[in-house]
């Protein structure tokens, strides 16, 4: 298919420079991930995932890992998995 239209978007440019790190990491270019995004849309007619907002207590959540508060660490995958056994 021709690529012969041009997008254009005001991003902030720290999220742009995060998402940049990451396609370079997957090898894939800017145009390339949005339109891998446009076509997901185009075959899924809406947006391919869920937009939500959280609802208090993960918000809370959210915060709280951010700032490095109440987390709970592992030494190893074997240790969170033998924690998480019931």
């Amino acid at each position: 298919m021709a690529r012969t239209t041009t997008i254009q978007a005001r991003i902030d440019p720290v999220v742009k420079e995060k998402a940049q790190s990451i396609l370079n990491a997957l090898n894939i270019t800017m145009s390339e991930a949005i339109s891998l995004y446009l076509t997901q849309i185009t075959l899924r007619r809406g947006i391919p995932f869920d937009i939500k907002i959280p609802n208090e207590l993960t918000l809370e959540t959210i915060r709280k890992s951010e700032s490095g508060k109440e987390l709970h660490e592992v030494d190893s995958v074997d240790e969170l998995f033998k924690e998480l056994e019931i």
